[in-house]
């Protein structure tokens, strides 16, 4: 093989990594195990890590505790849906194709937006996505984002904002949302758009009817990013509020944890800009026999035809975690997922005038929020210890991504924390 590509060895095969990083012993492997022994093995392992199943959760930050009804997987887990992949032919794939169909119209009642794409991996590419978007609907290339969008959109944002020539800036905070004040300043004629999360990553309410005032009188792309989807169940959606794009997650319906993904993101835009859209749109449309019947449109703006003048790099999308969440949201309703919303900022405030009445604990911002909130407190990553060992995992430590927000832990509490938990963490940090 080293011959047939022109390489002498395996060490100038290798010669781009580092030798500092180059591991030069065999792996300590041991000898072989049946599948009975691995089983054993793996489950021991896996008591090494806590989890939401058995410790109290009160950590948000893009991974969402929520229940799952056992109908959602029951229904998802059909083989019919586990093992369709991107639904090319119609004529065979009438049920993936209207499974989609059906997301894509949940996305769209939620977020007030006229068309929605069959999903992209998860928020932060879908932001990453609306940068692209912005640039293309603009034809400008600087986008400004919050300071309080999620850090780890943020990055991956700004990787594709580079790899495409677009400068990438962010607008700074204020009492924990977005400084209206500095967003006007640094607003120019060069500006593609700006992005903002509602609620933002510190659990905060924006003010988007206002930033989006301002965002299109510079004539800028204005968009939303939605982690926490639960929220729309009492905030207003972002299309009423004047989006162009509005860009989430729906892991909060129906996925698990599972350590930060897989999940469903999705990119929801006005009928304008649908030829923008990245990824899969699927249509409704009619048989030569009037019936109704499910394709997949507009594909020429896609990869899989257009190679390298396509929108966007995505070639596939997350059609199993979307049809979960769908089901979800359905076997709640709309009145469901309106009560759900409102318990969670109910069981989130009780807990934040809670927490802010502990010596030596305060609540961080006086904005509106959902269901997360910062808490100022000592040493913080000895609270986040010392809460652990109690079985509790309490709090995200801020200042790994903000070192302006030195001893900060963001908390955030769902339908999943009862009162009592709620107690029980009082408790813990008295």
């Amino acid at each position: 093989m080293l011959q047939a590509i022109g390489v002498k060895s395996i060490d100038e095969l290798f010669a781009d990594i580092p030798q500092k990083i180059r591991l030069r012993k065999e792996l300590a492997l041991s000898g072989g195990l049946s599948e009975q022994e691995v089983k054993q093995h793996l489950v021991e392992l896996s008591k090494k890590n806590a989890n939401a199943s058995e410790y109290s959760y009160f950590i948000g930050a893009g991974a969402y505790n929520h229940f799952i009804p056992a109908a959602v997987w029951a229904l998802a887990g059909r083989s019919e849906f586990v093992t369709a992949y991107t639904p090319y032919q119609p004529e065979i794939s009438q049920g993936m194709l209207q499974s989609i169909f059906e997301w894509q119209t949940v996305v769209c009642m939620l977020t007030g937006m006229d068309a929605a794409n069959a999903s992209t991996y998860d928020a932060a590419e879908a932001t990453a996505e609306a940068v692209l978007m912005s640039k293309n609907l603009s034809r400008r290339t600087k986008v400004f984002v919050s300071e309080a969008l999620n850090p780890q959109f943020k990055d991956v944002a700004r990787t594709y904002a580079n790899a495409n020539h677009i400068e990438f800036v962010e607008v700074k905070t204020e009492n924990g949302i977005t400084s209206l004040k500095d967003l006007q300043k640094k607003l120019d004629e060069n500006t593609a758009g700006f992005i903002v999360q509602n609620p933002n990553f510190f659990g905060c309410i924006e003010d988007l009817k206002e930033i989006g005032e301002a965002v299109r009188a510079n004539g800028s792309v204005f968009t939303v990013c939605v982690s926490e989807l639960v929220s729309l169940g009492l905030l207003k959606p972002p299309g009423e509020l004047g989006a162009d794009i509005v860009v989430g997650d729906a892991q909060s319906f129906g996925i698990p944890i599972s350590f930060g993904g897989p999940y469903a993101g999705f990119v929801a835009t006005k009928f304008s800009n649908v030829r923008e859209l990245p990824g899969r749109i699927v249509g409704q449309t009619v048989d030569g026999k009037g019936r109704n019947g499910y394709i997949m449109t507009l594909q020429a703006r896609e990869q899989h035809i257009r190679r390298e003048k396509a929108h966007s790099n995505l070639c596939t999308n997350q059609a199993l975690f979307a049809l979960a969440a769908t089901i979800n949201i359905v076997l709640l309703g709309k009145k469901g997922v309106m009560q759900l919303a409102e318990q969670n900022a109910k069981l989130a405030h009780y807990a934040a005038e809670k927490i802010s009445k502990l010596k030596g604990f305060e609540v961080e911002f006086k904005s509106p929020f959902f269901n997360e909130f910062v808490v100022k407190c000592g040493n913080a990553g000895e609270v986040q210890a010392g809460l652990l060992k109690k079985k509790i995992i309490g709090g995200y430590l801020l200042e790994n991504d903000f070192p302006n927000l030195k001893n900060r832990l963001l908390f955030c509490v769902t339908e999943m924390n009862s009162r009592e938990q709620i107690d029980e963490l009082l408790g813990a940090l008295k």
